[in-house]
């Protein structure tokens, strides 16, 4: 069952303003969107909502590989073309220092 772009909001704050926000900054066409597993379920409901706020200039492609933290880039995207213009990887939690 497809998640709702509600339930993630509810749940997390995937700052979706800010990333629209980048894109456009960006002039990106293409971005690839990297979750953890645990908010794939939630992939498609966030892409829909970014393609509601950005209309159709902007192609997303969704990483369906393991995401094991903000340093785990998938490997081999220079291969792809056209080239991705934009990474975006959303996490559970933000790194924050309380040090």
């Amino acid at each position: 069952m497809e998640k709702t772009i509600e339930e993630v909001q509810r749940k997390y704050d995937l700052e979706l303003k800010r990333i629209i926000s980048e894109i456009k900054k960006t002039k990106a066409k293409l971005v690839l969107l990297q979750f953890p597993d645990g908010l794939k379920p939630y992939a498609t409901s966030v892409v829909d909502y970014l393609k509601e706020n950005l209309g159709n200039k902007v192609e997303f492609l969704i990483w369906l590989g393991s995401c094991y933290g903000a340093c785990d880039t998938p490997v081999g995207l220079e291969k792809i073309k056209p080239n991705i213009d934009l990474i975006i990887q959303f996490g559970h939690s933000e790194m924050i220092s309380d040090y």
